[in-house]
């Protein structure tokens, strides 16, 4: 630009020089226009190239701003009937549009993130290589992972190799880190930067089969409960006044004695019978958990003191607070160290209440030193029952509270000690 300003005005700079030194003028003349023709020329030639250069280094650098992803540059002196400050004014406006789309695209991943992290299925994005790029909430806690530590490891690491291959959709039963069930496994594949990954999802069918179980025999439950207690009520009351009018009219007769017994047994298996349906109305009533914050290492010792037949050790932990609902989530603990209690009858072992917690959640274990569990199979069938006494609910109550604040329990015997481990999993939110 300066040479094409110095040639495009040599002609007629020299022409003036040539007019001034040949024609009749003094020296003072001479050498001043001499001087003062040759630095106008060359000042407006910077002056040009000043004009020039300086907005396309501006320009260079919003262009080289854009590229590093800065789209917070303006460009300034963008005039109307400047070819120069059209193209500021181009690239002022093209870094509006990438602003917006970026801010666009910053609120989307934004919004996809609080959606998998809200949806209960385990959801993983695999590269071509195996290795994870994004997991969900759900899917960590599935692995017991957090999802930084999820995020770059490969998927046969964690177990989920077998999922990348194979039939999809399909069913299938499995154990992980956070319990066993029955899961559905769904898969596809998208592109990403040129390449193709899949997304794999495992829904947990298990909670949908057991909600869907739980309210049909509560319906059973509620009808019969009804029918039964109407008859049960007068049996009972019957049974009372003929053994009565017996020990009125027939006094000690040898007769009258069997048929009292008699009596006494109809009314005895009656009674037991009406406590029996009251305790499977219970399930069928159970009532919402209100939740308020509680304080885990207070509920463990509460629970701790009740417990009579086997010592119950606490041991002390972090002080974590949950919200959940106290009565509810003290009944559970209630019927896992009651059940830790009859296991370790035999063997007079201990119990220990211990808890960890996590960014997720809190887990709170029970640990007894009984003989352990035999067939984990029937652990949480309604009214199934190997003891005596028992009436068979009291699993399938506590798993129904643990679910109604969003948890989780289970049940396995210990790994190289003798004895079962109990867990309730709870969110720090419930």
């Amino acid at each position: 630009m300066v040479w094409l300003v110095l040639f495009g005005g040599l002609p007629a700079i020299g022409s003036a020089l040539w007019l001034v030194w040949s024609g009749a003028y003094g020296p003072e003349i001479r050498w001043t226009l001499t001087v003062l023709l040759p630095a106008i020329w060359i000042g407006c030639a910077a002056a040009a190239y000043e004009r020039v250069t300086r907005p396309m280094q501006l320009l260079v650098n919003l262009l080289g701003a854009l590229r590093e992803g800065d789209f917070s540059l303006r460009g300034a002196g963008a005039t109307e009937d400047d070819a120069l400050g059209g193209v500021m004014r181009e690239v002022n406006a093209l870094s509006d549009t990438l602003h917006r789309q970026r801010l666009g695209a910053v609120e989307a991943s934004a919004l996809l993130s609080n959606v998998l992290s809200e949806i209960d299925a385990a959801i993983f994005a695999v590269d071509e290589h195996d290795h994870i790029r994004l997991a969900n909430r759900a899917g960590a806690e599935l692995l017991g992972i957090s999802t930084q530590a999820l995020v770059g490891t490969h998927a046969a690491a964690v177990g989920l190799a077998e999922f990348l291959s194979g039939d999809a959709p399909r069913v299938f039963d499995r154990d992980f880190p956070s319990g066993r069930g029955r899961w559905e496994l769904r898969r596809t594949e998208f592109r990403q930067d040129g390449r193709t990954h899949k997304l794999v999802v495992l829904a947990d069918l298990s909670r949908a089969l057991r909600e869907e179980e739980r309210q049909a025999w509560q319906r059973i439950v509620r009808v019969l409960s009804h029918e039964i207690n109407n008859s049960l009520t007068p049996i009972r009351s019957i049974a009372r006044s003929v053994k009565r009018f017996l020990e009125r009219e027939l006094g000690e007769n040898g007769r009258a004695a069997e048929v009292r017994d008699g009596l006494d047994v109809i009314a005895g298996r009656a009674e037991s019978l009406g406590r029996l349906m009251s305790e499977y109305a219970r399930l069928a009533r159970m009532p919402k958990p209100v939740l308020r914050p509680v304080a885990v290492a207070v509920l463990a010792r509460s629970v701790a003191e009740l417990e009579t037949r086997a010592p119950v050790r606490v041991v002390p932990g972090d002080d974590v607070t949950i919200a959940g609902d106290r009565g509810q989530l003290e009944q559970v603990l209630i019927n896992l160290v009651h059940n830790a209690a009859d296991a370790c009858t035999e063997t007079a072992g201990s119990i220990t209440i211990t808890w960890d917690h996590d960014a997720a959640g809190v887990s709170i274990h029970i640990d007894d030193e009984g003989l352990g569990i035999d067939d984990t199979g029937n652990l949480f069938v309604p009214f199934f029952t190997t003891k005596h006494e028992g009436s068979g609910i009291g699993l399938v109550l506590s798993r129904q509270i643990a679910e109604a604040h969003g948890g989780t329990l289970t049940l396995q015997n210990r790994a190289g000690a003798r004895g079962c481990r109990a867990t309730l999993r709870l969110s720090r939110g419930a």
